[in-house]
């Protein structure tokens, strides 16, 4: 899965350089026996934005990319779209990407949805299905399991203690809103499958087969 993700990310036209920030020998030597490049980290890490912060203090660069080692599906255009919404705004601190579902996918627990302002910016991020159609038709966001920061901000983000609202809802992104600073969400290029459960597994693989997905 972890190298799926990696040549994805290799084929993104956005990215200068891709590695694999693990605390875990076996997915270290997986990905070196395909050639790739690998940053040991802590396993006391708790999130991937500390473990990313932590490889980031070993390699510079303007922006660093958190592509989800459980995102065998995110598409190269996807990977690019994050980026673009970054750097498309001198002001933009964190970037990520979303696009729309249908009610019947929204209910999912696991399928994280975000409202999204006019101008772009996260209003918040929940596993609720949010925005409620109380009026008119629903309108959900999934969001897309990849953030790209500057790198000064991904630091002062793996700096903050938990949230209230991270801690009820399990996402380090309200952390991130509760502290005040700003996520824009760009258009994603197309759908992908985080894979948090054996049924996300095997939504994945049926993908890959070119079967159906419900």
């Amino acid at each position: 899965m972890v190298v799926r993700v990696w040549e994805a990310a290799k084929e993104a036209g956005r990215i200068d350089r891709v590695l694999v920030a693990t605390d875990d020998e076996r997915i270290a030597a997986a990905v070196r026996d395909v050639g790739g490049e690998v940053v040991l980290t802590s396993p006391d890490a708790p999130s991937g934005t500390d473990r990313l912060a932590e490889a980031a203090r070993k390699i510079p660069a303007d922006v660093y990319v958190n592509i989800q080692g459980d995102e065998p599906l995110m598409s190269p255009a996807n990977i690019d779209a994050a980026v673009e919404t970054l750097v498309g705004d001198l002001q933009r601190e964190i970037a990520t990407i979303a696009l729309s579902i249908p009610a019947s996918e929204a209910v999912d627990p696991n399928v994280v949805k975000v409202a999204v302002a006019k101008d772009g910016r996260a209003l918040y991020f929940s596993r609720a299905g949010i925005p409620y159609p109380r009026n008119g038709q629903p309108a959900h966001r999934k969001h897309l399991g990849i953030y790209a920061y500057r790198a000064a901000t991904l630091q002062r983000l793996a700096a903050l203690p938990p949230s209230p609202l991270e801690r009820l809802e399990s996402l380090e992104q309200l952390r991130w809103l509760e502290a005040g600073y700003t996520i824009w969400v760009g258009e994603a290029a197309d759908d992908s499958i985080g894979v948090d459960t054996p049924e996300d597994l095997e939504k994945a693989e049926r993908y890959l087969r070119k079967e159906p997905v419900s």
